[in-house]
Order: C-alpha cells, then sequence, then structure tokens
C-alpha cells in the first residue's frame, strides 16, 4: 500500500485500534495483513498498549558486552548508518541498530524527537521487540524476517502513533538474522523511498559483512602463508614473471646469508648463475616445473653453495598465463645425507662387534680406537676375509663423525673406467651414458662423513692421482665440470696387497701411499690367532640358530679341534660360510661333530688328496686343495664356491689360473 493512501488511512486505522483495545474486537479488511497478526500477537504477549514505560534494557555490563560481541557488526553498520542519516537530512530522523534479540546497540540522530513524540524504549540497551513494546517495524521485522515500515496507528502501543518507522533485517552469510537497521521519524516526514533506503543500508552491511570475512580469511591465509613459509626447513624463493624476487623465507635467507633489503625487489639472476637462470626463465615461457635439479647460488666474496632445487610455475586459472615462479631448495649436502640414511650409507658396527682375545687382534682394535679420536687417514692392511670393513664401521662409529654418513667403494669390484666417475662424480653430458642432470660422487655423499675404500690397491693410477689432490685440497671437481667443490672428508683404505711391493712395481702412486699411510692397522690372519676360533665358532652358532630356528645340544671337542687345525685362507669370512653351511645340515637337538665339518677342512682329506700322510703343507698347497675341493664338493659351481670360500668370483678365477687349476673348471 502506497505510504499516502496509508496516512490517509491513519484516522481509520485508528478506530480500529480502539474498537480492539476496548473490546478486543478486530475488525478485518482495513489493516494490512502483517500489522493484522502482529496486534492479535502483541495482545496474546500481554502488552500493554497504554503504557508509556516498559523496564526491559541492559545494564552497562550487559551492554558493554553485546558491544563486544558484536563488534564486527557495529563497526560494518556504523559508517552505514552515518551515510543513511545524512542522506535523508540532519534532522528529524532517528537511525537506529538492534541486535537479533531486539536490543538497541546504536542509535544515531535528533534526539530531542524521543521527548516530543514519545521515549518508549528508544534508547541504546533498550529492547524493541513484538514481545516487549508490541508491533513496531523492528520487532515485526525480528519476526517475519522482511523489511517493514509501520505507520502512526499500526504500532500497538499508543506511544507511538506519531512515529513512522522502517527497518529492515540484516544477515550473515548463512542467512540467519543477526540484527535489524531501521530509520524512525514523525509520521508527517515518512517518505516513499524510506524503506527502499534501510533495505539498501541492510544490503550493503550485509556485502560488507560477507566481503570483511572474506578479507579476514585471506588475511589469515596470509599469515598461514608467511608461517608455513618461515617455519619449513626448505628454502622458498617467490619470483614474478619477470624473474624479480617477492618473497624470500628465513631458511634461504639462513643458507644464502642475505636479508630481505639484499634480494626483494632485485632481479633473481642477482644470486645465480646465469645458466640456472636461463632454466628459471625457461620454465616462466613453457610452464613447465623442473623437479630436484642440482643449482648453484652465489654467496659473498665469489663463494658457490650446491644446492637441489625445484622450480614450480605459478599459474592463472583463467588464462593458464605464467604469472610467477616458486623456488624450492635444500643444499645438496643436506639431502646427500638423507639419501645415505635412506638407502643404509651408515656404519652399524662397533668395536664390541669384533670378537676375539688374541694379541693380534688386541693390538689391531687398541689402534684403531686411538685413530678414532682423530681425523688422520687410516690404512687397514689384511688378508680378504679378516674383517677390514668391520674395523672401518667401528672407526667410524666411535669417532666424532658417528652421525653422518658412511660411504664404501669397493675399487676392485667396478669396472677401471668407472672408477673416476663413482669417486668424484660426473655433470651431465659428461661421457656417453651420464645420467640427467649428472650425478654426484662418494666423496660429494661422504661430506661430513668417512669414506671406505676399500681394496685400494686396484685402484687405476689416473684415478690414484685424482684422489691424491682430492686428499691435499679437500676439493672435487666432477668429471666434465670446473666447478670446485669442497668437502669434508675423513678416509679409511683397505687393501689385502702389499702397498709397499705394488709402489716399486709401478702399480702403485708412492706419493698416494704415503698419503694414506698415515695411521697403518694390520689385521691378523685367522690362522694366526686360532685361538680365536671357538670363540667365532660359538658365535656363529647362535647367530645361525636364531636365523634358522634350530636347536643345537652343543659343540663337541672334535668339532672344535678340526676347526682349528684348518689354516683359513678366507679367514672369518670363510668361518662364517662354513657355519652357515653347517647349520644347514645339522638336525635339531644334535651335537656339533667332526662329523658335520665340510670334507675339505678335514686334514684326513687333505692328506688323502696329495696322496701322503702327516706331512706339512704351506699355505698355497691349502688354498689350492681348499679351492679344489670346494669346487668339487659343489658340483663346479663358483658362485656358490666363491661364496664358501668368502671370496669374489674374480679372486676365485685369478687363483684358479694362478694354480693352474683351468681343470677345474670343466
Amino acid at each position: 500500500m502506497p505510504v499516502k493512501e496509508m496516512l490517509d488511512k491513519n484516522d481509520e486505522i485508528l478506530k480500529v485500534w480502539e474498537i480492539f483495545i476496548k473490546k478486543n474486537i478486530l475488525k478485518e479488511g482495513v489493516l494490512r495483513k502483517i500489522i493484522f497478526d502482529s496486534w492479535k500477537r502483541s495482545k496474546e504477549y500481554g502488552v500493554n498498549p497504554l503504557t508509556n514505560k516498559v523496564d526491559v534494557h541492559l545494564t552497562k555490563e550487559e551492554l558493554k558486552e553485546k558491544y563486544e560481541k558484536f563488534k564486527p557488526l557495529l563497526k560494518t553498520a556504523k559508517p552505514f548508518m552515518d551515510s543513511l542519516y545524512k542522506i535523508v537530512g540532519h534532522s528529524g530522523l532517528l537511525v537506529r541498530l538492534t541486535d537479533k534479540e531486539g536490543y538497541i546497540l546504536e542509535c544515531i540522530g535528533d534526539i530531542s524527537l524521543v521527548k516530543q513524540y514519545g521515549n518508549l524504549n528508544m534508547y541504546k540497551g533498550c529492547n524493541v521487540r513484538e514481545a516487549v513494546i508490541g508491533t513496531n517495524a523492528i520487532g515485526t521485522a525480528l519476526y517475519t524476517g522482511e523489511p517493514l515500515q509501520v505507520i502512526g496507528a499500526e504500532h500497538f502501543c499508543k506511544q507511538y502513533h506519531n512515529w513512522s518507522s522502517s527497518a529492515c533485517p540484516i544477515r550473515d552469510e548463512y542467512e540467519n538474522i543477526i540484527g535489524v537497521i531501521s530509520m524512525t521519524g514523525p509520521k508527517e516526514k515518512v517518505h516513499p523511498h524510506t524503506l527502499g533506503m534501510v533495505v539498501a543500508a541492510a544490503e550493503a552491511i550485509e556485502n560488507e559483512l560477507k566481503l570483511e570475512k572474506i578479507n579476514r580469511q585471506l588475511r589469515l591465509a596470509n599469515k598461514h602463508f608467511y608461517a608455513i613459509m618461515e617455519s619449513i626447513s626448505e628454502g622458498l624463493i617467490c619470483i614474478d614473471n619477470e624473474g624479480i624476487v617477492t618473497d624470500i623465507n628465513f631458511f634461504a635467507r639462513k643458507v644464502l646469508s642475505l636479508r630481505d633489503k639484499d634480494i626483494i625487489g632485485k632481479n633473481i639472476k642477482t644470486i645465480l648463475y646465469e645458466e640456472y637462470e636461463d632454466k628459471i626463465l625457461k620454465v616462466i615461457e613453457k610452464g613447465r616445473k623442473y623437479e630436484e635439479e642440482e643449482i648453484y647460488f652465489k654467496l659473498k666474496k665469489g663463494k658457490k653453495l650446491l644446492c637441489i632445487a625445484t622450480v614450480t610455475p605459478i599459474k592463472d586459472n583463467i588464462s593458464n598465463k605464467v604469472e610467477g615462479v616458486v623456488i624450492t631448495f635444500k643444499e645438496a649436502k643436506v639431502v646427500h645425507n638423507l639419501v645415505n640414511k635412506i638407502v643404509g650409507a651408515e656404519a652399524k658396527f662397533t668395536f664390541n662387534d669384533i670378537l676375539g682375545q688374541s694379541e693380534g687382534i688386541k693390538k689391531a682394535i687398541e689402534l684403531a680406537k686411538k685413530s678414532a679420536r682423530y681425523n688422520t687417514t687410516v690404512l687397514l692392511s689384511g688378508e680378504s676375509g679378516t674383517g677390514k670393513e668391520l674395523f672401518a664401521q667401528a672407526i667410524h662409529n666411535a669417532s666424532s663423525r658417528r652421525n653422518k654418513p658412511f660411504i664404501f667403494l669397493n675399487c676392485g669390484a667396478i669396472p677401471r673406467e668407472l672408477v673416476a666417475s663413482e669417486l668424484f662424480g660426473y655433470v651431465e653430458g659428461a661421457f656417453t651414458g651420464a645420467k640427467r642432470g649428472g650425478h654426484p660422487g662418494k666423496f660429494e655423499l661422504a661430506d661430513g662423513g668417512t669414506i671406505f675404500l676399500d681394496e685400494i690397491g686396484d685402484m687405476p693410477l689416473d684415478t690414484q692421482a685424482n684422489l691424491l689432490r682430492v686428499l691435499e685440497t679437500k676439493q672435487v671437481v666432477r668429471i666434465g665440470s670446473h666447478e670446485v667443490i669442497s668437502v669434508d672428508v675423513r678416509v679409511i683404505a683397505a687393501t689385502h696387497k702389499d702397498l709397499e711391493k705394488e709402489v716399486k712395481l709401478g702399480n702403485f702412486r708412492q706419493d698416494l701411499y704415503y698419503r694414506l699411510n698415515v695411521m697403518p692397522i694390520r689385521i691378523p690372519a685367522l690362522r694366526e690367532r686360532k685361538e680365536d676360533i671357538k670363540i667365532l665358532v660359538d658365535y656363529f652358532l647362535e647367530k645361525f640358530c636364531i636365523k634358522m630356528g634350530k636347536q643345537v645340544k652343543g659343540v663337541s671337542n672334535s668339532f672344535y679341534k678340526g676347526m682349528i687345525n684348518y689354516n683359513w685362507p678366507g679367514n672369518v669370512r670363510e668361518l662364517q660360510n662354513v657355519m652357515q653351511q653347517v647349520m644347514n645340515v645339522v638336525e635339531n637337538n644334535e651335537m656339533l661333530s667332526f662329523k658335520h665339518l665340510p670334507v675339505y677342512i678335514k686334514p684326513t682329506n687333505l692328506s688323502k688328496s696329495l696322496g701322503i700322510s702327516d706331512k706339512l703343507l704351506s699355505l698355497e698347497e691349502v688354498e689350492k686343495i681348499a679351492i679344489e675341493k670346494t669346487i668339487s664338493e659343489v658340483g663346479g659351481n663358483i658362485a656358490l664356491a666363491s661364496r664358501i670360500l668368502g671370496i669374489s668370483r674374480s679372486s676365485l678365477y685369478r687363483k684358479i689360473y694362478k694354480y693352474n687349476m683351468e681343470y677345474v673348471l670343466k
């Protein structure tokens, strides 16, 4: 119904109101339905239509609590209330804001109107619900959830009959009512667009609240992003599509020794070498990321830092255009240490794992313990199978480097042409078959820890020269590269050869020999410490009983005697293999005896093999017999024979040709 028509009907509505109040008769047809229903509810609530005071209001403390609770709503609505008041004029109107329970939180406007037209619950802290003061724009809008204008006699309480009020609920993003904004004034000043302005103000407040929530979420997301950036243990650098650095996290600043002002707003080429800058520009150009690539950063004073980096393009969801790039990286040595842990590049054995009470083994252990205190180079010498790697691991684990990598390389087990690339690494394209992105060498992987070079006597002469340079300079240059990489590595070398003799023969560099022979430790052969054989037999017996789930009654003296009388060319490794072989054939709850010994170990069989009796044998004769008997026992299976003898297949073939025993291969 138009406002003018409603004003014209005010007298008629007043008569309907008087009849309803006096006789409780409510005539239909004159009132709008929304007012008709509200009057009936007001009557049911027991509201006194003639009262000029309703004592339902908040205390100062309660109002203060309300202010805190509805602070976001008040902060957002206040500017719109001010604008609304200015638009319609600076006098003759009141603009109010209530919460969802009908309590007035804010009131702007001409307070003198209250004294002139009635002051029924018009102030801050008062309640204006229908149940408190009957039909009114705010209270009825709260009940119906719809915008509403109430003019003059449409109000249930007489105190408001000179007022006109427009109100509109304010809703949150879930469509729940959180408050009401209203504009109130004398009924003579009511305007046809008043309700529309109030509705527009309510919508503007709702939109602003939603926008503020989005902004708050964005601010929170930015804080989370910043916190994550600053807390992750990886370097993170953000650049735009022009290569300008926009952000850098704490880890990156620390690793690269930078401050924000040193790099923010500057081109990434400030800290990158040209070839790596080109890679990043290609990511921006093509939009394809590259992962886990090596990259060199520039440090101060001309220093370089090798890192493993991932470069990820940031694309616009709509245009798919690259807007920037995120670079994440770790120091290469940190990645190498992690890889070493995962693949098991760490020492497991300690000096407690080295068994024996003989003077020879005790002396070797004592020297090894002394060497562990310092970072000097150690040269372990001894026959194959004596436990050189066991000593190397024990030295590492007793040293200050125990928590760093322990890297192993058998110089005699890989092709001669690959020894250098394994030790020092290579760059992409260094040779045919080189991996994309290159590959770090053992020295890089061992940075901070220990590298164990077994069978160093088999190292090619050209690689020996490179190794000597690394030992002296503590720097590595990958094959195909000119970049110098500093490494901090302790070297433990081992050999079964007489290196002094190899030097004289020209097979080993004299300068490298002296560089390695700083702390020489000779590990005695098992035949030189036969008093330890019983200890080793008992140890391996217990080990294999547990592993195989077997029980053995014990060990007879004949078994011990047979083991002790054998010369053990394969040393402890051979003894371990023999014990495993014995445990495969012994029955549960049976005692180990002479009959369980392998055929080639029994002295009687040795004599028969030579066609003599009670003859003392040389070491080479014993070794020859052991090889012949073992190959015969396993039916010519060289791989199995080498495992039983405790030597590599290549070593077994060499010995076969050395003793002119090619017939065993037929």
